[in-house]
């Protein structure tokens, strides 16, 4: 069979049945994704955002944002999740069709360093949980919680614990369930934690308090390309359960919605804890002791399995884009010695900021992505088979559009340091700013330059 993959629209029926061929047999079970997507969701992280949304804006504005989100990341989700499963394609895939080979290496390594960022930040949560509990240096610590970490991104091993992770969620869940009755009945059941409200916005924090909360959210589309990635292993005839429940509106309330009220109600209840995620962590441990210990170390250990594997997964898939050829395990050992070496360092107070600033990256990324979805809905140009050989070094409609919102949003993130004043301006609206034009721009392009919209070269021969 002969396939004109350029985007001719008189090909649109054979390349959708080679999307389509193959079967599920050698894809992931709906409960095996599920379990292990869900590990996820245990990301203490979750818990501090809520409440640092709460503090600064008002619990009221908090929650509104906080809804809005939810929403948002289902409808976002849904489209990228049916696309991957469709496809079998993950963001280095499909980078390909929108920056082109080149460009999308960029997009790789990007998703790479986030990915081991989180599992620099939460792998320092848990070593300061233990040393809140047995003392000690956070640098013995931190090698502690590397050295186990690793072995179970392992292949046998990493499935074991996709599985074990359905078990552990119970722990994670009631642990914070425990976590709220235990502070109420030491320090008080009031209703302080809801009724805070910081008074009228001013014009330097950008807006209501509730589109702050929204666009504070975007700073973690990360969990957008997370998506891609594990939706690429499911099987085609669960796409509506995945997009509903294992990457839908389920998975957001649990994972933020629950999340945050268990952060707000822990902020306004326990005397003088501060609002950090090492704040709220070194709380627990204090008021629960062991279990609370327990909790933060499955929880952590669990999202950990995550970062893990996809921050070695793409820094392989980077490294090869470079003709770096090595075996997956040591891609696995380079990154459990990045994450190490950078556990040394302060990173946790840089927490916001670097949100910030990947979160303009990210957000870019995924607004060009759901917008050649949703332009291409009759096409399958993109599909895992095709190698990259096939595909433009760069794709100029994507690396255009990715330049020009990404510009914007960085931009915006300097008005704080030009005027301190206006920061809030900058980090409500430079996000949102960067989704809204990145799309325009590639909507555009789309239009007016035909021959880039696929990102292919060739033709291919099967």
């Amino acid at each position: 069979m002969s396939l004109n993959l350029t985007g001719s629209n008189d090909d649109v029926e054979a390349t959708d049945a080679m999307a389509r061929e193959g079967n599920d047999d050698d894809q992931m079970g709906r409960g095996s994704l599920s379990m292990a997507w869900y590990g996820v969701a245990s990301a203490f992280f979750f818990v501090y955002i809520g409440a640092a949304m709460a503090v600064a804006y008002g619990t009221v504005d908090a929650l509104i944002g906080l809804v809005l989100a939810i929403v948002s990341y289902w409808l976002i989700n849904a489209v990228l999740s049916k696309y991957a499963i469709n496809n079998r394609t993950t963001v280095a895939q499909f980078s390909r069709t929108i920056l082109g080979t080149t460009g999308s290496t960029i997009a790789t390594i990007i998703f790479a360093l986030v990915a081991i960022y989180y599992a620099v930040f939460e792998g320092s949560i848990i070593a300061y949980a233990f040393m809140a509990m047995f003392g000690g240096e956070m640098w013995m610590w931190s090698l502690v919680v590397v050295l186990y970490s690793t072995p179970l991104v392992f292949g046998g091993a990493r499935r074991f614990i996709d599985k074990l992770n359905g078990w552990l969620m119970p722990i994670y869940f009631f642990g914070l369930v425990a976590a709220v009755v235990w502070a109420g009945v030491v320090y008080g059941f009031s209703d302080t934690w809801i009724t805070h409200d910081v008074g009228p916005v001013p014009f330097a924090m950008g807006g209501p308090g509730w589109l702050a909360t929204f666009a504070g959210y975007m700073g973690i589309w990360i969990m957008m390309m997370y998506t891609m990635d594990y939706a690429a292993l499911g099987k085609r005839k669960d796409i509506t359960f995945h997009q509903n429940i294992t990457f839908g509106w389920l998975f957001y309330a649990l994972a933020y919605g629950f999340a945050a009220f268990v952060g707000i109600f822990l902020t306004f209840t326990i005397p003088g804890v501060e609002v950090s995620e090492t704040g709220l962590a070194g709380g627990m441990v204090s008021m629960m002791g062991v279990l609370g210990l327990l909790v933060i170390w499955v929880s952590q250990t669990r999202i950990n399995t995550a970062n893990y594997y996809l921050g070695a997964a793409n820094l392989q898939a980077f490294g090869e884009r470079l003709r770096i050829k090595l075996p997956s395990v040591v891609w696995l050992i380079i990154t459990a010695v990045i994450v190490y070496l950078l556990m040394l360092l302060p990173i946790v107070q840089y927490l916001l900021i670097a949100l910030a600033y990947q979160g303009v990256l990210v957000t870019a990324w995924v607004s060009i992505a759901v917008t050649h979805i949703v332009l291409s809905k009759r096409r399958r140009e993109e599909h895992a088979a095709i190698g990259d050989h096939h595909y433009r070094a760069f794709n100029s409609n994507g690396l255009i559009a990715w330049i020009v919102g990404t510009v914007v949003g960085l931009v915006f993130l300097q008005f704080g340091t030009i005027n301190p004043d206006l920061a809030g301006v900058g980090a409500t609206w430079g996000p949102i700013l960067t989704v809204v034009l990145s799309a325009a721009v590639y909507a555009i392009l789309w239009r007016t330059n035909p021959s880039s919209r696929t990102g292919l070269i060739r033709v291919v021969n099967e």
